[in-house]
This record gives C-alpha cells, sequence and structure tokens, in this order.
C-alpha cells in the first residue's frame, strides 16, 4: 500500500513534465509574411487660428512585408491611449505600405507609436520598442484647424496656386480636430468646407463637401478640392436665322400693301365723311403700336448678333478663403485660412 501511495505523486509529476515539454510543439505557428512598423520623426507645424497659435503634428509610419505590400489599417498610440486608426496604402517603395497622419495635439509630452493589426495574409508588428517623442506647445483653443496641402504631400502647406486661364489646379483640404475637442464629442460631428475671393470667371469644388469627425478620432479628415478656371470662348457663333429674318416675306407684304392702300382712301375720303378719318387715325395709332412693339423683343439682339463669347478668368492675384464650418444646432464654428490664387 505504501508504494501504491509513493507511485502516485510520481506519476502526476511525470505526466505534467511531459504536458510541458509537449506543448511548444503543439503550439501553432503564426501564419502569414513577417512584417515591420517603424513611425518616422513627427514634424510639428505651427499655423495661426483666430490669432492663436495651433501646433499640428505630422509623421509618417511605414509597415514593411517580405515581399508584398502589407495591407489593412495601424493604430497610432500615446503611450496607452489609442488615437487613430490609419488605413495603409502601397508606397514607391516595395514592399512597403505607409499612412501619413496628422494629428492636433494638446500640450505637454507625447509618447507616439503604431500597431499594426495584421491580417490572414500578414503578422502582426508594432513600433513601441523604439517610440518618438514630441513635445507640443500650443495656446491654441479651436475646435478644430483647416488647412490646404499639396495632394503629393501632406505635411506640405500650399501657400500659392499658380494657373493659366483654362487650368484646374488641385490640392487638399485637411481639417484636423484637436484633441480637447474630440474629447467632449458624444456623437459624429460634421464640417462644410467651402471657398470664397475668387473672380466670377473661377469656380473651386470640394469632394466631399462635408466630412464627418468621430468621437476618439484624432487624425485629420481630408477633402478634395479642384480650382477651375476658365480660358476665353474661341467659337464664333452666327445670329440665330428665322425663316424670313434674312430675306422679304411675301406674307408680309400681302398683310401689309392692302392695309397702306386702305389708310390711303380712308385718308383720301376723310372730307366726305367725318367717320373715316377717325377710324384711320385708330388704325394709324394701332399700326405705329404694333411696329414699336416688335421692335422691343428682348431676343432681338441675340437673334441677330449672336451670343456674347465668354470671357477668360481675368489676371491677377486672388487671396482664396477656405472656409470649415460646423454646427451642432446651437452653436456655429467656423475656422478658415487662406491662400494665393495667380492667375497669368
Amino acid at each position: 500500500m505504501r508504494g501504491i501511495f509513493r507511485r502516485g505523486p510520481r506519476l502526476v509529476l511525470m505526466a505534467g513534465l511531459g504536458t510541458a515539454l509537449a506543448l511548444p510543439a503543439l503550439a501553432v505557428p503564426p501564419t502569414g509574411e513577417a512584417t515591420s512598423t517603424t513611425i518616422s520623426t513627427p514634424a510639428t507645424a505651427q499655423v495661426t487660428e483666430n490669432a492663436l497659435t495651433c501646433s499640428l503634428t505630422s509623421f509618417t509610419v511605414s509597415v514593411a512585408g517580405s515581399s508584398n505590400f502589407p495591407t489593412g489599417n495601424v493604430t497610432i498610440m500615446d503611450g496607452s491611449d489609442q488615437l487613430a486608426s490609419v488605413p495603409l496604402t502601397a508606397s514607391a517603395t516595395s514592399p512597403i505600405s505607409q499612412a501619413t497622419v496628422q494629428l492636433g495635439l494638446t500640450n505637454g509630452s507625447h509618447s507616439l507609436s503604431a500597431v499594426y493589426a495584421g491580417n490572414v495574409d500578414f503578422q502582426t508588428s508594432n513600433s513601441t520598442a523604439t517610440p518618438q517623442s514630441v513635445s507640443v506647445s500650443t495656446q491654441c483653443t479651436s475646435a478644430f484647424v483647416v488647412t490646404v496641402n499639396n495632394p503629393t504631400q501632406l505635411s506640405s502647406i500650399l501657400n500659392t496656386m499658380t494657373l493659366t486661364p483654362g487650368q484646374a489646379g488641385m490640392g487638399t483640404i485637411l481639417v484636423t480636430p484637436m484633441e480637447g475637442y474630440v474629447s467632449t464629442l458624444t456623437s459624429a460631428s460634421f464640417v462644410t468646407v467651402s471657398c470664397s475671393g475668387l473672380s466670377d470667371e473661377a469656380v473651386c469644388t470640394f469632394t466631399p463637401e462635408s466630412v464627418e469627425i468621430l468621437p476618439g478620432q484624432y487624425q485629420a479628415v481630408s477633402s478634395s478640392m479642384v480650382l477651375q478656371t476658365y480660358a476665353q470662348s474661341t467659337t464664333q457663333f452666327a445670329p440665330f436665322d428665322r425663316p424670313g429674318s434674312k430675306h422679304s416675306s411675301p406674307i408680309a407684304w400681302a398683310l401689309l400693301l392692302p392695309g397702306v392702300f386702305a389708310l390711303g382712301g380712308l385718308s383720301w375720303s376723310v372730307r366726305r365723311r367725318r367717320i373715316l378719318g377717325r377710324i384711320s387715325l385708330l388704325l394709324l395709332l394701332g399700326v405705329i403700336t404694333l411696329v414699336g412693339t416688335t421692335g422691343c423683343n428682348p431676343n432681338y439682339y441675340y437673334e441677330h448678333h449672336g451670343p456674347v463669347p465668354n470671357p477668360p478668368t481675368p489676371a491677377g492675384n486672388y487671396t482664396v478663403t477656405v472656409s470649415a464650418q460646423s454646427n451642432d444646432g446651437v452653436t456655429a464654428i467656423t475656422q478658415n485660412t487662406t491662400f494665393t490664387l495667380v492667375v497669368k
């Protein structure tokens, strides 16, 4: 009996040891292509909103695969706080995917890192081993900041756009919510962008016209801007040619000649019958009225001279104001930025 009780604990220990040795062999190896995530050194740009200085922090996250472009989203972290989830796009360097991020951080020090979630084709990776530290000093109290940027480089603020009449210029409008504003959101906030300061012969359009800021969304949202100028019309329009407009009409002469003879006959017989004189004067007044009415035809100039050619966008320098406005039904928040349009 004593031997049996002693063998029991030994069997349990041996079974536990065998299980521990077998677990690594039973572990499922990670599937998908290995990746590595890095985050660039943040660059802080100072902009002025309502006479206050706002700091916008821009940086690029790169996720490299071994042979293919990684797909999916990267999550931007500030310490243990999640700031943004940004989709990756393929870069010019194979096989690296990148995401450019612009944040409106509050005052103080921040430790930024990126985490790539991975998917069935790519393994997860993160840059937390080398977080990027950035110190922000700003007096900004705005809810959001609007900037006009070059579409090829989001961190490069576009101050001047030069076009010739007939050309179209493109840019990206970035609406960057400030961290203090995002923390107060309980539902989605919509911001509408528009522009002013152009001549009548130019127009700017935005896609989309309203951008959405969600609670917990700290990264900038964008709208594509197209600024279209117009060249002078070179097409010559011929006057509208109506039947009888260039040649005499037999029908008109058939009605006009008898009427003239009738008026002449009435005038000749005025001495015999006074009533005929009154009728002739009344008919003459009617003819004059009819002629005057036809002479005031509002389409006369268009039908005889054709439409006026479209003028070009006048040359000069224009200060274009881009406005971003949000309205919660009670308070309207408007932020503006400007750039210069040069039309040569």
